[in-house]
């Protein structure tokens, strides 16, 4: 019998199951793999046993990261992705990659750098879930520590001011999108009618933007312009979130009936009604996905 794996993250609001966009992505593949976990959600990230979320744990393993954790659920036989073919697979970490360049830092700043957002949205809510004193001061640390990241990658020549690169990362963010939505096009996953690695990071770069009620909006304004992307938000969080939405004690599992288990790669669940900040880099996607 398979040990339990349980994984620890930030809760959801507006329909997310999280506002996390590392814990969707987490959570998203799990639901493509049917991956049996147990998804608890904790009020502060000193909580997870590595001071850091998304962290699952399986008996004595304790992993962080997303990257980690689907490398993890691969290992146990879990695999969302193993109908790609090696060109699809190097593609998926190539758009990983534009993602977290491109993609990232505005969705970093939207949540935690922006002045009005952040005042409004973010540190009430983020306050709201985590005990006194540290909600006093965990959101600030995570904004500083959001502002830091932004700054680290793209606060070089020749950009000086703030205001510049926040100029640059909302025409690279856009940019991005539109490279999504071209790749995406009509299909309903980005690699045909089943879901993989890339529709789980995706989903969990975009569904936070798409979502949330924000007063400043700019980039959800952009991407409520391409409509294929946001129908790809809307069919995952119907399809396979639709059971965990309302659960009161936001504490979700994500069950795989032993009788689908028809090969040593468990298949992809396919639809069936439907045709940070982050922790510290380790380099390119190349050097943390595995195929």
């Amino acid at each position: 019998m398979a040990a339990p794996m349980e994984l620890s993250c930030w809760g959801g609001d507006w329909g997310l199951p999280s506002l996390h966009p590392e814990s969707l992505t987490v959570m998203a593949y799990a639901k493509f793999s049917g991956a049996p976990l147990t998804v608890n959600t904790i009020n502060n990230s000193w909580r997870a046993p590595k001071g850091d979320v998304p962290v699952l744990i399986s008996e004595d393993i304790v992993i962080s990261q997303p990257a980690k954790i689907l490398n993890f659920l691969r290992r146990q036989k879990y695999n969302a992705d193993y109908q790609l073919s090696a060109k699809q697979g190097a593609d998926t970490l190539a758009y990983i990659a534009l993602l977290e360049e491109k993609l990232l830092p505005a969705l970093l700043h939207t949540f935690w750098v922006e002045a009005e957002n952040y005042c409004s949205v973010t540190k009430p809510w983020f306050a709201s879930r985590i005990a006194f004193p540290l909600s006093l001061y965990l959101p600030g640390k995570m904004s500083r520590a959001a502002l830091n990241r932004i700054l680290l990658t793209r606060g070089g020549p020749p950009l000086y001011s703030l205001t510049e690169v926040e100029a640059q990362i909302y025409r690279d963010a856009k940019e991005c999108l539109n490279l999504l939505s071209k790749r995406l096009g009509t299909s309903q996953f980005f690699f045909g009618d089943t879901p993989t690695t890339l529709d789980a990071f995706v989903f969990g770069f975009l569904a936070p933007i798409y979502k949330v009620c924000f007063p400043r909006v700019q980039l959800q304004e952009h991407l409520k312009q391409l409509p294929n992307l946001c129908r790809f938000c809307d069919d995952i969080l119907t399809c396979y979130f639709r059971l965990t939405l309302s659960d009161p004690a936001l504490i979700i599992s994500l069950q795989m009936d032993d009788n689908l288990r028809k090969s040593p790669q468990h298949p992809p669940r396919k639809l069936t009604t439907l045709k940070l900040a982050a922790g510290g880099e380790e380099g390119s996607p190349l050097n943390r996905l595995s195929p």
